[in-house]
């Protein structure tokens, strides 16, 4: 029985030795730098979608609206605040922000309404210090796309959505497909703050206390 034992403790020792370095580490987007580097210089991928793909997975894009309102209330703004933190990492790319209403209304009122909330979303990120020159409030698509298809009141189809829609003046250090240019930029930035506050080099203004 002792023999059967330290047999199977050695056959499970052994299987974890076999594990792959980094296994658990990786969540499946180790690489993902190079190989957007290889699809944007094939010209499978563009940097403006890679972004996109980023900026929809990791903030909220949607804000909502009461109805036959352009106010922005408390929820609205804490996801602009959201939005406002990610752009701000990425200083080479621009966004569009689209108005979206429910069908109550005629289409004309509702595309000035639409046209009204994705000003007003605008408006609070340049407030947030973002350049107004990198932000545009697009046209509005008024009722024509909806998320519920419904004739009635329904606060999911009052909305503005915001996206990555290219570059600013055509910025030549991601277009050329140095995607991992970017991601080593933010890696150096977290690594700099964390080994700073290890050291205890962080103010105390910095730190809150």
């Amino acid at each position: 029985m002792q023999k059967w034992i330290i047999t199977l403790g050695l056959s499970v020792a052994v299987a974890a030795c076999t594990r792959e370095a980094g296994y658990e580490v990786d969540q499946g987007a180790f690489g993902n730098a190079t190989l957007n580097n290889v699809q944007v210089m094939n010209g499978e991928l563009t940097y403006a979608q890679i972004l996109g793909q980023r900026f929809a997975a990791e903030v909220p894009t949607q804000i909502n609206f009461a109805f036959d309102s352009a106010q922005l209330d408390a929820t609205a703004q804490q996801v602009l605040l959201r939005q406002a933190d990610w752009i701000k990492q990425f200083p080479e790319a621009r966004f569009r922000v689209y108005g979206h209403t429910d069908a109550v209304g005629s289409t004309g009122y509702n595309k000035a309404l639409g046209q009204r909330r994705a000003n007003a979303a605008v408006a609070f990120l340049t407030r947030q210090g973002i350049s107004r020159s990198r932000l545009e409030a697009v046209v509005s698509f008024g009722k024509s796309r909806p998320l519920i298809d419904t004739p009635d009141r329904d606060r999911r189809n009052r909305r503005t959505v915001t996206e990555v829609s290219g570059f600013v003046d055509r910025n030549p250090q991601l277009l050329d497909g140095k995607y991992a240019e970017v991601i080593y930029r933010e890696y150096v930035a977290s690594a700099t703050r964390e080994s700073y506050i290890q050291r205890g080099d962080v103010s105390a203004d910095e730190t809150g206390e």
